[in-house]
């Protein structure tokens, strides 16, 4: 009942945006800035906040916001991060992640990465349907997004692409896999790739490529080698 009654908390609609924006920004937010994103006083967004904190859809901590220490930098503000623990809902009750980490176990022990791998890159492709490749980053993401991979496009330093402006790559602030891939990473992660290169397409603009970072998706999306000098 506990994921029940968290995921209850988000029928509220200011509640929800709030929780939303918070998410897609992959970091600490503010009460001043969540109230100006989602519309309402600050003093009702603190209210919501705190609320999505004690349902266990946020966490909560503080820092100063100025960036200043020592006197005269300001009290400590409260700040809000999305909580790491997972919600699902399944009426009647079914437990397909104790069954993924089963067939993940064996299969590692099987040594079947190149079958799961094929499997994978298989199912992208049915997902795919009939359309060409992807064609670009913005379609990547809009193809990422409805497959849950949070994702967003982020600049890459000074590196360039073929027209001059600087090189862009799509990172995903979520992993679909993230409670099995914490356990199997090698087998899972590869799983991923593949299923992505199935999706996305291999001989297009864009390709998946591995790149794992902590507290986000192994795998990011970036410009084919081809059109990159």
């Amino acid at each position: 009942m506990e994921d029940i009654d968290a995921i209850a908390v988000l029928q509220d609609p200011v509640r929800r945006r709030l929780y939303e924006y918070v998410v897609a920004q992959g970091r600490e937010v503010g009460r001043n800035e969540a109230a100006e994103a989602a519309g309402v006083a600050r003093t009702l967004a603190a209210h919501h906040l705190d609320r999505l904190t004690e349902a266990g859809l946020l966490e909560s901590g503080s820092r100063r916001l100025t960036g200043r220490s020592g006197p005269g930098a300001g009290r400590p503000a409260k700040v809000y991060t999305r909580a790491q623990a997972e919600r699902s809902v399944s009426l009647p009750a079914r437990d397909y992640r104790t069954a993924a980490e089963l067939l993940a176990e064996a299969a590692e022990q099987a040594g079947l990465d190149d079958g799961l791998r094929a499997a994978a890159r298989r199912r992208g492709e049915v997902l795919r349907g009939s359309a060409a490749p992807c064609g670009s980053l913005e379609e990547a993401t809009q193809m990422l997004a409805a497959r849950g991979y949070e994702p967003h496009l982020e600049g890459i330093g000074d590196a360039k692409g073929a027209s001059g402006a600087a090189a862009r790559v799509v990172r995903m602030r979520n992993c679909p896999f993230h409670t099995v891939a914490e356990r199997f990473p090698p087998l899972v992660c590869g799983m991923n790739l593949a299923l992505l290169e199935g999706l996305l397409g291999t001989d297009g603009p864009v390709r998946a490529r591995m790149d794992p970072r902590p507290g986000g998706c192994c795998v990011i999306v970036e410009a084919s080698k081809s059109i990159i000098h």
